[in-house]
């Protein structure tokens, strides 16, 4: 059974991010599932650290860009979530290629809202864990 409680695609995923820190960075949703969103984000010359490794604050953006997402098509119409906390542990470096992210929700409530998140390599070798807790606004 689908969690998705507005329309949901990859063009309209793809498309609000257009022009943001999302798109500056090359992150890109790549597959939506019944319980779950996935995007992706290039390790290149914009996401990398000085020491050549995917730097940890773009897995956060990532992890966060996944989970806002999700939240807002798993709310109803006119409602909307704001990050209230994310945390990451970042487990493996990567240093070329694309790490890919999957969101599932944890929990879908009322005010809130929990994601999980784990990104991987190419390798399909687990880099990063995150979980966001959004607050979600009804409407005004």
């Amino acid at each position: 059974m689908s969690i998705w409680k507005k329309p949901i695609t990859l063009e309209a995923c793809n498309q609000t991010s257009e022009n943001t820190a999302v798109t500056h960075l090359g992150i890109e949703f790549v597959e939506i599932g019944d319980d779950y969103l996935v995007g992706r984000v290039p390790v290149d010359e914009r996401t990398r650290q000085p020491f050549g490794l995917l730097h940890g604050g773009v897995s956060v953006v990532l992890a966060e860009t996944l989970g806002s997402i999700g939240a807002f098509y798993a709310s109803p119409e006119g409602h909307r979530g704001v990050g209230l906390d994310i945390n990451a542990n970042h487990l493996r470096a990567a240093t070329s290629g694309w790490v890919t992210g999957t969101a599932r929700p944890v929990h879908i409530g009322r005010t809130t809202q929990v994601w999980a998140i784990e990104m991987v390599n190419e390798a399909g070798e687990l880099t990063c864990v995150s979980r966001i807790t959004m607050a979600m606004l009804a409407p005004r």
